[in-house]
């Protein structure tokens, strides 16, 4: 009997995938272990690999397309052998509407139904869309025209557009005045560019005016960026967030970063603030707690997010237990993860449940930024570059290596006065001379 292939769950959150690759074709063997796919999550492009031998005999769904977690994305089985009815998601029951309302490890696995996704019920809508009509005449002068006919208002019969419509409509525009190049207009076709919507000034539409139209047609964002749109947006609405800023002095953490390379153990900046992080999140637990709004959720370990910013979109790997770990144990593991991460070989378990995020971009030359909280958190840090300004010490201008942070607070859970307390304790602690001798 042919085995379904789905489309694994990768972490809580995810509800859909999209198939960026397969590594197999139809008819290929397949031995247990061997990578069969790719997908684009909303935060990494992972390899499934299958658990069972046998032959693909069917790919059900291309590359490109998006479908929810637990879907059938193909079958194994023997060759000539009868490939099943794909399941279908059966439509939840709609719920009633209030009349004022408007409105996972990588794996292969088999697919019952009890597993199959059920999607949620579409919101009930007054009227039905209306339907595009337009007559054969009216189509293809607007093809040759290469127009887009939908802005055209049809006064056929049910609002048919016709071809006087389309004469009219292109009379009204101008478009016999327009002179247009026969490369121009070819282009435009092939790229389903309407030409009266290329930018002409002195009426006539060159290859170049198409091709700078080409460069402005909307592209679909990916999976990630999506996902990221998503979260931040309901972060900033759900969360009220409040900033607060420091100065920070790091001659003391770049006196023992070099006694730390001098004993040949590398440790970054960054190393030395999520240690210190750690250390006063301990402290203040409600940096390290979650509300949605009614209630708070506590967390008795610190899981310590680190943003990694890449070419696709910012993700955010996790140190687990960073309370249990030393300073070089951090950087050891920040080090595997951002690597990790740039190479799109994180797994579920190491992008999600953090508890606090530090967002650092301190190599980028800036001097001071706020960061949006991760959803579900109650804070971020934010950290900017280290530079050298003249500062007041002992009433003497002295050079001094200085750095900036901002913490963000969702103002539901964290009151002003705390979030200071908090971002300068940890300043505090990075301006320790005893504290980084001890730990070095």
């Amino acid at each position: 009997m042919a085995t379904p292939i789905v489309m694994p769950k990768f972490g809580q959150m995810t509800e859909e995938s999209t198939i960026v690759e397969w590594f197999k074709k139809e008819g290929d063997a397949v031995a247990k272990g061997d990578m069969l796919f790719a997908v684009e999550t909303d935060k990494s492009v992972m390899e499934v690999e299958a658990f069972e031998a046998g032959t693909l005999i069917k790919i059900a769904v291309t590359p490109g397309v998006s479908v929810p977690v637990q879907s059938v994305v193909g079958f194994l089985g023997t060759p000539g052998e009868a490939i099943p009815e794909i399941l279908k998601p059966q439509p939840a029951a709609p719920k009633p509407v209030a009349p004022a309302a408007s409105t996972v490890p990588v794996a292969v696995t088999r697919l019952t139904s009890a597993q199959a996704a059920t999607p949620v019920a579409a919101p009930a809508v007054a009227t039905e869309p209306e339907l595009f009509r337009i007559s054969p005449r009216a189509s293809a002068l607007a093809r040759a025209s290469v127009i887009d006919p939908h802005p055209i208002k049809g006064t056929g019969p049910d609002g048919r557009i016709t071809e006087e419509n389309v004469k009219a409509y292109l009379e009204k525009r101008g478009y016999d005045q327009l002179r247009i190049t026969p490369a121009a207009k070819a282009l435009a076709a092939r790229e389903e560019i309407d030409l009266l919507s290329v930018e002409a000034p002195d009426g006539r539409i060159e290859l170049a005016a198409v091709e700078r139209a080409i460069a402005e047609k909307p592209v679909a964002m990916s999976k990630m960026r999506q996902v990221i749109a998503q979260r931040l947006a309901q972060s900033t609405i759900t969360a009220p967030h409040w900033y607060a800023s420091v100065s920070v002095d790091m001659g003391e953490v770049l006196a023992a970063r070099a006694r730390f390379k001098d004993a040949g153990v590398k440790v970054s900046i960054n190393d030395f603030i999520a240690h210190a992080t750690v250390a006063t999140l301990k402290e203040f637990p409600a940096f390290n707690s979650s509300t949605d709004g009614k209630t708070v959720r506590w967390k008795a370990r610190v899981h310590l997010g680190i943003a990694v910013s890449l070419e696709e979109g910012l993700v955010v790997p996790v140190i687990r237990g960073a309370d249990q770990l030393s300073l070089a144990e951090i950087g050891a593991r920040s080090a595997d993860l951002a690597a990790k991460a740039r190479a799109g070989k994180l797994g579920p378990d190491e992008l999600s449940g953090s508890t606090f995020t530090i967002s650092n971009l301190g190599m980028m030359d800036v001097e001071n930024f706020a960061a949006i909280i991760n959803l579900g958190e109650a804070g971020i840090l934010a950290v900017s570059s280290v530079i050298k300004k003249p500062v007041v010490r002992n009433d003497e201008i002295v050079i001094r290596p200085m750095m900036k942070m901002t913490v963000s607070s969702d103002h539901r859970l964290i009151d002003g006065a705390t979030a200071a307390r908090f971002i300068n304790a940890i300043k505090s602690k990075l301006e320790d001379a005893e504290l980084w001798r001890a730990t070095t």
